[in-house]
């Protein structure tokens, strides 16, 4: 049976996670609306839309085929590897030694990029490729958090409403979410993944965790103790 620890573990995680990428995509889709129109935005963004919902409709079923703890080893490594990635880049960016991602940059920059563009077709598939390839990593994580214990649901659910959440605020405001932390947000995410990924890897070779999914907080506090503690350690001095 799985505790309310997992299920909300996996609801947050898949939340934080596509919060991160879905305001990535936004900002570029915006940049297309602002200088092309909205018109190939929204083409290239649904189209995108689509070939994700027919992937994830493609791969649910073969989830389901593969017995439970190979599922949940393989998919363990994956997450815990995706995880320890994003926490890489969110504790070298909280140290200061590389520079932290500025979505008004990037909308400044993607905007100078369309303008030479003499065919919406172009601006289209920016749009296109934006939504496709955030959207590949919202699904993965929705998979890996949630397939290992049939949470597949509630993962989505996280996904959706962050989903939901960051177009409101984004149409509400009409300019990109400079203001959200990312950083702090996929500092989270690494922590939470990695959790994750630690504790499916364990089911997965058979091992009866302590505690049973209240294993899961542990995990999350020492990746993220060793994170503010690596980017404490190695923050330049102003």
């Amino acid at each position: 049976m799985t505790s309310w620890t997992t299920t909300a573990s996996a609801v947050g995680a898949a939340f934080a996670a596509s919060s991160v990428e879905i305001v990535e995509a936004f900002t570029i889709v915006l940049a297309v609306a602002t200088v092309r129109g909205w018109r190939p935005a929204l083409v290239g963004s649904g189209t995108a839309l689509a070939v994700l919902a027919l992937v994830v409709l493609a791969l649910g079923p073969l989830v389901g085929q593969v017995p439970i703890h190979a599922l949940q080893f393989v998919i363990g490594t994956l997450l815990m590897l995706f995880g320890l990635s994003w926490l890489r880049k969110a504790v070298l960016r909280a140290g200061g030694v590389i520079a932290l991602h500025d979505e008004q940059a990037a909308f400044a920059e993607q905007s100078a990029a369309l303008r030479g563009v003499g065919q919406d077709w172009i601006a289209g598939m920016t749009a296109f490729k934006a939504v496709l390839l955030e959207g590949i990593e919202v699904a993965f994580v929705v998979i890996a958090v949630g397939a290992g214990r049939g949470l597949l649901w509630p993962a989505a659910a996280g996904a959706a409403l962050a989903a939901l959440l960051v177009l409101a605020v984004g149409f509400a405001v009409h300019r990109p979410l400079a203001r959200v932390p990312e950083n702090a947000l996929k500092f989270g995410v690494g922590v939470m993944l990695a959790a994750f990924g630690v504790f499916w890897v364990g089911e997965g070779a058979g091992l009866p965790w302590p505690g049973g999914d209240l294993v899961l907080p542990v995990f999350a506090g020492v990746f993220l103790a060793t994170g503010l503690i690596l980017a404490r350690s190695i923050r330049q001095p102003e």
